[in-house]
């Protein structure tokens, strides 16, 4: 009776914490309100069955389509949850957060990995073409105010691409993905939530 209690009430801070820490946030790069998100520790609940069903699909695909990557460059790593299962299938983990919060976090998760808090136009290891095995950006093009730009800075960093996005934000990112050539979709479905997933091949 406790622990469902306790449970129900963490539910109910994270919820309030997070419509206030997010006023303004989507489409518009607003840095500091994603970091201050973070002040609480995992304000996204990625340690929840709905996330690890995304995070377990998303692996399926990129060894579906990729296999085993060298290296892989995460956008919006958040604390490292998604890393982990990044690492499964990887190498070497290279991940990037506006939040200084999230990024010491996810370094603690995982230490042989490689973190900064950074956005994808200012991270630290190196500006050559696909100088990445895979670039992935999983629920993270809606809060910025260029996604167009994030995935052409993608497609040069990364031989391979992949995304994922809340289904309602089909209306607005979707197009920037069509325009991928060769570009391949699916879904994953939790319950009633569902993600768009799509990767690419630029080698």
């Amino acid at each position: 009776m406790f622990a469902g209690t306790a449970g129900l009430l963490k539910k109910a801070q994270r919820r309030l914490w997070m419509k206030y820490a997010l006023r303004g946030v989507g489409g518009s790069d607003n840095h500091a309100r994603l970091d201050m998100a973070y002040r609480m520790e995992d304000p996204w609940n990625m340690d929840s069955a709905m996330e690890r069903t995304r995070f377990e699909a998303t692996n399926r695909v990129i060894e579906q389509a990729f296999g085993r990557v060298g290296s892989v460059l995460e956008i919006g790593c958040g604390e490292g949850h998604q890393t982990e299962y990044l690492a499964r299938l990887s190498d070497e983990q290279y991940g990037l957060d506006v939040s200084a919060h999230a990024v010491a976090r996810a370094q603690a998760r995982l230490p042989r990995a490689h973190f900064a808090a950074a956005d994808l136009f200012h991270q630290p290891w190196g500006e050559q073409r696909h100088r990445f095995d895979l670039v992935t950006a999983c629920e993270v093009l809606y809060y910025l105010s260029d996604p167009a730009a994030t995935v052409a800075r993608m497609r040069h960093l990364g031989r391979n691409g992949l995304v994922t996005f809340f289904a309602p934000a089909c209306g607005r990112i979707g197009p920037h993905v069509e325009d991928i050539p060769g570009v391949r979709k699916d879904w994953i479905h939790h319950g009633a939530t569902a993600w768009l997933i799509a990767w690419w091949r630029d080698d």
